[in-house]
């Protein structure tokens, strides 16, 4: 049988055993593409010159085969139809009743509270983990944030600092060689909170590009990692407030034209 690769249109002949090791999925070893050969399974080529070979029409049910080759005869199957001799009479069977047809008694009614009552427990449960895997959304959402924090006041607790990476914004940045290490970077940054509630430092995500627009060389950076007071860390960044964030990075090379922060 032949199939042709999608890619570089090349013909190849293969067999049973090629297309049964991976259900079809075979490699092209001009182009090193991996394709399905089945579409464009043929049993014979098309005269020359050889364009493209034609590929099979897909259809929802599979199709039926209806010319049987072969089929072994297994021994362990019995005769189809039983001697009627062989068979028992009526007088040698046996006359207890079958376990399916005797009677059981009835369930009593009013026995499912205990179900009830369990299943309403576990939906309570299971509420309470979406709404804690969700809880970022409750937490930075507008409307139910005053709500929330009246709540939190009534039973002595402190919600985490309410985020909107929308709202952090960088007033200036700026890169340029390190002046005590060889073969590193300095790259600096003022952050500023623009909205009018304190929001925690976010995670810095430094990319470095070349002309075509292409990464090179990317670092993400922690709160911990550019913020040294642990008292700033707990506050945040307040109300329209800046902060200076200055990172050290490996120096990637002079393809390196272009750097991009991002908040996470």
């Amino acid at each position: 049988m032949y199939s042709q690769c999608p890619e570089c249109m090349t013909i190849f002949k293969l067999g049973g055993a090629e297309l049964a090791a991976a259900h079809g999925s075979v490699r092209c070893s001009h182009c090193n593409a991996i394709f399905d050969a089945l579409p464009s399974l043929s049993e014979q080529l098309p005269p020359e010159p050889i364009g493209k070979l034609p590929r099979h029409a897909t259809q929802a049910a599979p199709p039926q085969l209806d010319l049987p080759v072969f089929r072994p005869n297994r021994g362990d199957q019995g005769a189809l139809f039983a001697d009627p001799q062989d068979r028992s009479r009526t007088h040698e069977r046996p006359a207890s009743v079958p376990q399916f047809t005797r009677r059981h008694r009835p369930r009593q009614a009013g026995g499912n509270g205990r179900w009830v009552l369990g299943s309403f427990v576990l939906l309570l449960l299971l509420g309470g983990e979406i709404a804690w895997a969700k809880r970022s959304l409750w937490l930075d959402d507008s409307g139910l944030r005053p709500m929330l924090e009246d709540v939190c006041a009534n039973l002595h607790c402190q919600l985490p600092l309410r985020r909107d990476d929308n709202l952090l914004q960088l007033a200036s940045r700026d890169i340029r060689p390190h002046p005590s290490v060889a073969g590193a970077l300095i790259i600096s940054a003022t952050l500023q909170n623009v909205a009018d509630f304190a929001q925690p430092f976010p995670t810095v995500e430094i990319t470095l590009s070349n002309l075509d627009e292409q990464r090179i060389a990317m670092r993400r950076f922690r709160p911990g990692e550019y913020v040294n007071d642990p008292r700033s860390l707990e506050r945040g960044l307040a109300p329209q407030a800046k902060a200076a964030l200055v990172f050290e990075v490996a120096d990637p090379g002079k393809d390196a034209v272009a750097f991009e922060f991002s908040f996470h």
